[in-house]
């Protein structure tokens, strides 16, 4: 298998409950950059995303009940969601995966600033919620 020429984790995901008491922790005691928070109300989360190097830390608030973020605190409790690597050609990789016999979730969809994502099953990345992004 040919390896991608660009791959690299653009951050890690963790879901807290409250955005208000994580923050301090990453950012005040572990001394992470408070880069920006959203509340992203089409994905029913707020975020807060952490500069760490040349990665991120992104924490995950649910603000509505049924999404898959919210069931995921609910049955799991806050810790690690999803790990994010950025490529350069998101179609090439899920196309590769897809032939590899991953189970992809969706289509890939398009962030406000362009960025491309789509997700990867944990069934079929060893029990680990991978997200793939293509930044414009």
């Amino acid at each position: 298998m040919q390896t991608p020429s660009h791959i690299r984790v653009d951050h890690i995901a963790i879901v807290v409950k409250a955005l208000d008491h994580a923050i301090p922790f990453y950012s005040q005691a572990l001394g992470l950059q408070l880069e920006r928070v959203e509340d992203l109300p089409a994905e029913g989360v707020k975020i807060a995303f952490l500069l760490a190097g040349d990665s991120g830390v992104e924490l995950l608030e649910p603000t509505v009940p049924d999404t898959g973020v919210a069931r995921f605190l609910g049955k799991r409790g806050e810790g690690l969601h999803h790990i994010c690597m950025e490529v350069e050609d998101i179609q090439a990789v899920l196309d590769r995966l897809a032939a590899a016999g991953a189970e992809l979730i969706g289509t890939p969809q398009q962030h406000p600033d362009g960025t491309l994502y789509a997700f990867i099953h944990p069934k079929s990345a060893h029990g680990v919620l991978l997200e793939l992004y293509q930044k414009p």
